[in-house]
């Protein structure tokens, strides 16, 4: 009895039972992967869907508020032309040109009541001349301009014992028509001896520089030589 009663308590198939347990549980497991994959690419695409759905409502807005718009310059536009037509045609159209009246011919040639451009231009011609008469008038009232010049001359003695005060006085003697003689001055040279630094103007035109020199070096018993020390236009 003991014997059979052992026998019947094994499990004999208990290797089958844990290798179908095996494969159940395995397979639930993929099947978890599975729908875990599955439901994420769903929930990414209907938030894509929706933004697509945000923008395109955006858009259909946009568009209707641009066609409204349109449709108002429309109207504008159409407005103003009509009013510009009906006011091109309300305008008062203008009166005609009454002809201009026929000159009356007469027997004497040359004889225009209305005058012409020819005593027009004569007119203005005649105004041009005495305006230009005028100018001239006045220009030669004008003092033509005197070229001079402003001359110092250094004018050197013989010795120290020449007297300065009648060299400056034999020098300025001399008279020249367009000749003015102006300031002067000792300059002290060496050993005690001075010359005569003397200014004075001259007209280009009347005056020869070299003519004066000559008539200054003819005192030759106080004079031994004149120089140039300045130049100078005026």
């Amino acid at each position: 009895m003991s014997c059979a009663f052992v026998a019947e308590n094994v499990w004999y198939d208990k290797a089958q039972y844990n290798d179908a347990e095996r494969k159940f549980y395995e397979s639930t497991a993929k099947m978890d992967g599975i729908a875990a994959l599955a439901s994420t690419p769903g929930t990414e695409l209907f938030e894509r869907l929706s933004l697509l759905e945000s923008e395109n409502k955006k858009l259909t807005s946009v568009v209707a508020g641009m066609e409204k718009l349109v449709i108002s310059l429309q109207e504008r536009v159409s407005a103003l032309e009509s009013g510009a037509g009906g006011a091109a045609k309300s305008a008062t159209p203008a009166k005609p040109q009454a002809p201009a009246p026929k000159v009356v011919e007469d027997d004497d040639d040359g004889v225009d009541l209305f005058g012409s451009d020819s005593d027009e231009d004569e007119a203005a011609n005649t105004v041009k001349e005495a305006r230009l008469a005028e100018y001239n008038a006045r220009k030669s009232k004008k003092p033509a301009l005197i070229a001079k010049s402003n001359i110092i001359l250094d004018i050197k003695p013989w010795d120290d014992e020449t007297d300065m005060k009648a060299m400056e006085a034999e020098v300025r003697k001399i008279e020249m028509d367009g000749l003015l003689w102006g300031a002067s001055k000792l300059v002290p040279l060496a050993y005690g001896i001075h010359k005569l630094q003397i200014s004075c103007v001259v007209e280009d035109d009347k005056v020869s520089i070299d003519l004066l020199t000559e008539e200054i070096e003819k005192n030759d018993e106080l004079v031994q030589s004149v120089d140039i020390a300045a130049f100078n236009k005026i």
